[in-house]
């Protein structure tokens, strides 16, 4: 029997990636992806429910930064300035995982299904944010509104931090992208 080598879910999470890159997400299999690992299927399943669930392992964690991010900011901060600073949080914790972002969303761009839970994990991120300013006093449909823009922005930036020729941070970027979006509202976001 072989030596137990640890990590088991980075191993899972780093040959998915690579053979989603090397030979498409449809034409890979969960049984390469644990072979690629060393491990068996079963552990795969320990860690994931399907393929899918490979790319999308860290929305919950997303979700609850940016939840809790947004609850702890001061009463006093304007809507759009508390989400703001959750998607700050957010910038910061992805930031430092800048390959894999782009290897994941070149996966994802080529597949009309993970395009799709893509959108559907937006969409739970803008309603859980909305939610949060609900819970701050905030009533609709400036809630909404404000976690829908919130969202927006984020993936605004997002997809200019991916892209190869940026050097710049997704925090920076985010914060570009708000003071563009309160540009054309004339500054009154």
């Amino acid at each position: 029997m072989g030596r137990w080598e640890p990590d088991a879910l980075g191993r899972l999470q780093r040959a998915a990636m690579d053979l989603y890159t090397e030979r498409g997400f449809e034409q890979t299999t969960v049984a390469e992806i644990a072979a690629r690992a060393g491990l068996t299927e079963r552990t795969f399943f320990r860690h994931f429910a399907d393929k899918r669930e490979v790319l999308f392992a860290g929305s919950a964690s997303l979700q609850e930064l940016l939840v809790s991010t947004l609850a702890n900011v001061p009463p006093s901060a304007a809507p759009i300035d508390a989400v703001a600073a959750a998607l700050a949080a957010a910038g910061d914790l992805l930031g430092q995982r800048r390959d894999y972002s782009r290897a994941r969303q070149a996966v994802i761009d080529k597949n009309p299904e993970l395009r799709e839970r893509e959108l559907i994990k937006l969409a739970s991120l803008a309603a859980a944010l909305a939610d949060t300013l609900r819970l701050r006093g905030v009533q609709d449909p400036v809630a909404s509104l404000t976690a829908e823009a919130g969202i927006a922005v984020f993936k605004v930036a997002f997809d200019s931090w991916i892209d190869a020729s940026n050097e710049r941070g997704l925090t920076q970027l985010i914060h570009d992208s708000l003071d563009q979006l309160k540009a054309i509202t004339g500054g009154a976001l």
